[in-house]
């Protein structure tokens, strides 16, 4: 008896997407299925190139098919799709290029949050999405020494800004058009004009993540993102001490307001491990950000610790996900990244898709 299209994607039912909590056959993610004799393919076509399970998915629908009757062969392919987090129809017009826009801000300075950001956009970016950066910091923009484009320029074809590129992100900021020890002296009005060109007059090139480093505290820039672009969540950076803890509520109080959904916390400097004797400190205290997360009901993406690693990558322009991407602090920027691109797949099943998700042939 001939292997039959409705067996094998009943027998795919068995295979749910752990963030979604649907089988991948009812979230419309079989694509390609053709069947040759007793050889089965198909392709399951995720939400992020992110998931940290796809090979388990991919391993667990290939055992499902392969028990049925006159199936000789079972060939998996695994593909990812981003979907925009924001629908069409925000009262935002969305960026030319651009499916989702993440924020990344804390309560106050010194907490690290430019240093998250970068890690957690090139942790996007090897697990294979197209990323880009804004660095919205205007007064202290301090992307490009991280990623080690200190005197970049940006250039034009003629019609748009063309974003520099470094470790596989696409990225603008004010310093490369500004000199190096030149003060951006601006009030409300021109940060507002410098946004509205890094949205409007650079040409981003097919990005599923746009990470954009926000200035800290409660002030004009995330006022003018909130009214500018639909945004599909902001991260919280925070240290576990009360003093950041306190800062932090009220950033994600405003992220809010903006409605601008939390994505959620990252604790930064969260312990200190001796390289000799393997002690952990808590420096700063312990589980702060964790308990907050839960006490305002919103994920908690991870704990980096205190490494001078991560330090030294900062300065010298080469990031911990670069230079040590197997090292304990590089991994949790990665299970961050992970996280993060699973809040964004949960909100784009929030609203119907654009186009239809299952092609069976």
């Amino acid at each position: 008896m001939p292997v039959q299209q409705a067996a094998v994607l009943d027998a795919l039912k068995v295979v749910t997407d752990p963030d979604l909590h649907k089988d991948i056959v009812s979230l419309g993610f079989i694509k390609d299925l053709t069947i040759d004799g007793g050889r089965v393919a198909f392709t399951i076509e995720l939400t992020t190139p992110a998931c940290p399970v796809k090979e388990q998915m991919r391993d667990q629908a290939r055992a499902a098919v392969a028990q049925l009757p006159g199936v000789s062969a079972v060939d998996v392919n695994m593909s990812a799709r981003v979907r925009e987090a924001v629908g069409g129809d925000s009262t935002r017009s969305p960026i030319p290029g651009v499916k989702n826009i993440i924020a990344v801000g804390a309560g106050k300075g010194g907490v690290g949050k430019t240093t998250v950001a970068v890690n957690l956009a090139i942790a996007l970016a090897k697990c294979g999405g197209k990323v880009g950066m804004i660095d919205a910091d205007i007064y202290g923009p301090n992307v490009p020494i991280m990623l080690g484009m200190k005197g970049e320029q940006l250039t034009t074809d003629g019609e748009k800004i063309v974003p520099a590129e470094k470790y596989g992100l696409q990225v603008v900021s004010m310093a490369f058009l500004t000199a190096d020890d030149a003060p951006i002296i601006w009030r409300g009005p021109m940060l507002h004009g410098a946004l509205q060109q890094f949205f409007r007059e650079v040409r981003w090139v097919d990005l599923d993540y746009l990470v954009i480093d926000l200035p800290p505290g409660t002030g004009d820039v995330a006022l003018s993102l909130s009214q500018s672009v639909p945004v599909a969540g902001a991260i919280v950076v925070t240290t576990p001490q009360q003093v950041s803890l306190a800062d932090s509520r009220r950033a994600i109080a405003m992220y809010k307001k903006l409605n601008i959904p939390p994505i959620g916390i990252v604790e930064n400097m969260s312990y200190f491990v001796c390289a000799n004797c393997r002690h952990e400190a808590d420096i700063f205290g312990h589980g702060g950000g964790e308990k907050m997360a839960a006490e305002l009901n919103i994920p908690f993406l991870g704990r980096v610790p205190i490494y001078q690693p991560i330090r030294e990558g900062s300065d010298v322009g080469v990031p911990l996900m670069i230079s040590e991407p197997d090292s304990p602090a590089a991994q949790a920027f990665m299970a961050a990244a992970e996280r993060t691109a699973a809040q964004v797949s949960i909100a784009s099943f929030s609203r119907p898709a654009t186009i239809p998700l299952t092609v069976v042939r």
